[in-house]
């Protein structure tokens, strides 16, 4: 194969073009079908299950897993980041997690509760599978990219991304909701649970597929030949623990950062949980109403969230990042408050339209946000390294105390209410960051 020149068209659609491959794994198994099938599996019987030597509830364990999960990717992104920026083949690295991501979603056919542990461990594959791949997707950027390109063909690969993805899913909807049309025999329930177990098969293989285009056209890397020693391996701590040592003399920055922190975790846990909250606490009328709704409802996320994040971005321009983010914190207090009462899936349907409107504003706006205060230097990649970890930690503990609450009161009702404090003192951080440099 003929190695493809930095800029060229070919090799930046190559890249971007991973967004469809791995994008099916957030939408169908993160965010809709997974959590749907998880619910269903405790149908008829108390919600609870012995696992790790204690009795759980479903969504206590699930959200336990998860944290655990996203802790040893939090533990595991700076190793990573290191071992991208200096080894040359880590295409292999790439390729390695990308597979063990497909796997852990074909591995989600057998999931079952008489096999409690594999069946967490396959879920666990998936996860670790996706971030750990995007650390080295994210790193070939700058690789293959001029930094003049670098804003489009990233945006580009959002847009195919989330394209791959509701194509899928809508395929997998159909699947679910007509399984005699796709020749998946069986009762009703019986059936609508073999195609969601095909669902995940089919992002496994989709993944899978698709990555391979990438893979062909993309280099090896840029530093070959060298060999990972012990120092290249703790390179990345290191770098975040310059940063840690940088925050102190930076106060704008390291306020703002003590904000991200407490808000990003609620904000993060409500987007994990959002389905297996309305899959539990809302009156549906029967399975499929319910099987249909939340699809509906995530798809309606995804919609409203375009919207949010532009109109974010033109409140931004206009009142500058601090206040609008305070003001989308506000938001959220409401959406947790909100959430405690509702009980219809109409009502379920207004929190996800909200939820939708400023999910993609906060992210974005915290992300740029954080990179208009970042001091003049030319090292951004440990100052970024340190952003993903902080909030990777934060949905760890998000997570945590979400399941904590759930578990103890018995219902998400009070764990979703419960996150109303983060936000509430996430503004009260917010109003600490120096009022002189609100405005972008």
């Amino acid at each position: 194969m003929q190695k493809l020149d930095k800029g060229s068209k070919k090799l930046l659609n190559a890249w971007a073009f991973f967004d469809w491959a791995n994008s099916a794994y957030t939408l169908t198994i993160a965010s809709t079908i997974f959590p749907l099938f998880y619910a269903s599996l405790f149908v008829g019987s108390v919600a609870r299950i012995q696992a790790f030597g204690f009795e759980m509830k479903s969504t206590a364990l699930i959200s336990f897993v998860t944290a655990f999960a996203f802790l040893v990717i939090a533990f595991m992104s700076p190793l990573l980041s290191g071992v991208a920026d200096y080894i040359g083949n880590k295409k292999t690295f790439m390729k390695f997690f990308c597979y063990l991501g497909s796997f852990g979603c074909i591995g989600l056919y057998w999931f079952s509760l008489e096999h409690i542990y594999i069946s967490m461990l396959f879920y666990f594959f998936g996860l670790i599978g996706y971030w750990g791949s995007l650390v080295f997707y994210n790193s070939y950027l700058p690789d293959i990219a001029f930094p003049e390109q670098q804003d489009k063909i990233s945006a580009k690969g959002f847009a195919i991304g989330y394209s791959g993805s509701v194509l899928l899913l809508l395929i997998n909807l159909a699947m679910i909701i007509y399984p005699n049309f796709f020749n998946i025999q069986g009762e009703e329930s019986v059936a609508t649970m073999k195609a969601m177990r095909y669902s995940f098969v089919s992002v496994g293989i989709w993944w899978l597929l698709f990555s391979q285009y990438t893979f062909y056209y993309l280099p090896k890397g840029v530093s070959q030949g060298h060999k990972v020693t012990n120092s290249v391996l703790l390179n990345g701590y290191k770098e975040l623990n310059g940063v840690w040592n940088e925050l102190k003399s930076s106060i704008k920055l390291k306020r703002f950062l003590n904000a991200f922190f407490v808000y990003s975790m609620a904000v993060q846990t409500i987007m994990l949980m959002a389905v297996y909250f309305g899959e539990e606490e809302i009156n549906w009328a029967n399975q499929n109403q319910k099987t249909i709704g939340l699809i509906i409802s995530i798809l309606l996320i995804q919609i409203v969230g375009i919207i949010g994040a532009f109109v974010t971005s033109r409140a931004s321009e206009r009142f500058g990042n601090i206040v609008t983010l305070i003001a989308i914190n506000f938001i959220w207090m409401f959406v947790c408050f909100y959430a405690f009462f509702i009980e219809t899936p109409f009502h379920f349907y207004i929190v996800g339209s909200i939820v939708g409107f400023v999910m993609g504003g906060v992210q974005a706006l915290s992300r740029s946000t954080y990179s208009k205060f970042l001091p003049k230097t030319e090292d951004t990649t440990s100052y970024f390294s340190f952003y993903d970890v902080t909030e990777k930690i934060g949905i760890v503990l998000g997570m945590v105390i979400y399941g904590v609450v759930d578990q103890i009161t018995g219902t998400m009702r009070n764990a979703i209410l419960f996150l109303f404090v983060f936000f509430l003192f996430g503004i009260f951080l917010l109003f600490k960051v120096p009022q002189n440099r609100i405005k972008s």
